[in-house]
């Protein structure tokens, strides 16, 4: 009955916008405050459609930002659902992410915090926790990682993502084909369409920058911006070595010697 109270009869996006609480920021020098997005020492991002997407280089704070909002949500750093701690990262040193959170607000309507917070660095962990739980309740396990690893993707993608809820999901093309990018993109498409689920993505794929629908954002020095992803870099440099794989990677790999 809990669970039946937590749904609502109004459209994805629940979260509608996260803002930045200057007060609550101990040093503007310290990472993540000193990141590109937090330049001007504000930030405001709003969710107008049921799927973000946010592309952008290493270290320029995706994951970071990821991690916060999960964190809004009730998630745990790690991964995983609400109440789920599928990792203990209690000695972790980078607690960014949580530093974050206590620094943001969320503006939910309505607050639906029912979902999955995806990391694919921890998704054994994840699938061994859920195995566990299974058991433990006396009910068969989903038994995720008897699949290969992108196999197993799919199956907990499918599985978790048809339910009405926020979905986080963190680079989820790490062990996906790009056969298993389209599924996963038709995957996507369902719960767009379903109207109840709301997905807010980092990624470096090219296949799912191109989710339509979907509201794409680039974290550049510059901050957070919306764009095309014909703009972003991941696509140029694709269709630049689709075009001429033996010219791209003579000057890619060359481009440096002396």
């Amino acid at each position: 009955m809990a669970a039946r109270k937590q749904l609502t009869r109004l459209r994805a996006p629940y979260l509608k916008r996260i803002l930045l609480e200057p007060s609550r920021v101990a040093d503007w020098d310290q990472y993540p405050w000193n990141l590109p997005i937090f330049q001007g020492r504000e930030f405001e991002f709003e969710f107008t459609t049921p799927i973000t997407i946010i592309v952008g280089e290493n270290g320029t704070g995706k994951s970071t930002l990821l991690e916060a909002i999960g964190a809004l949500a009730g998630y745990d750093e790690a991964g995983g659902g609400k109440g789920y701690m599928p990792v203990d990262h209690s000695g972790a040193i980078d607690k960014s992410g949580a530093a974050l959170a206590a620094a943001l607000r969320g503006h939910w309507l309505p607050k639906v915090t029912a979902g999955w917070f995806f990391r694919a660095e921890s998704f054994y962990s994840v699938a061994r926790y859920l195995d566990r739980a299974a058991l433990d309740s006396g009910g068969a396990p989903p038994d995720f990682l008897s699949w290969s690893h992108g196999e197993g993707f799919i199956r907990f993608f499918e599985e978790r993502c048809r339910r009405q809820g926020i979905y986080i999901l963190d680079e989820p093309e790490s062990a996906l084909s790009p056969t298993r990018q389209i599924e996963l993109l038709k995957l996507l498409q369902r719960m767009e369409r379903s109207g109840i689920a709301q997905v807010i993505m980092a990624t470096h794929s090219p296949l799912l920058m191109a989710c339509p629908n979907a509201r794409l954002f680039r974290i550049s020095r510059f901050g957070l911006d919306a764009t095309d992803f014909h703009d972003t870099d991941h696509f140029r440099m694709m269709r630049d070595f689709c075009s001429d794989p033996a010219a791209f990677l003579a000057e890619a790999l060359y481009e440096d010697e002396p």
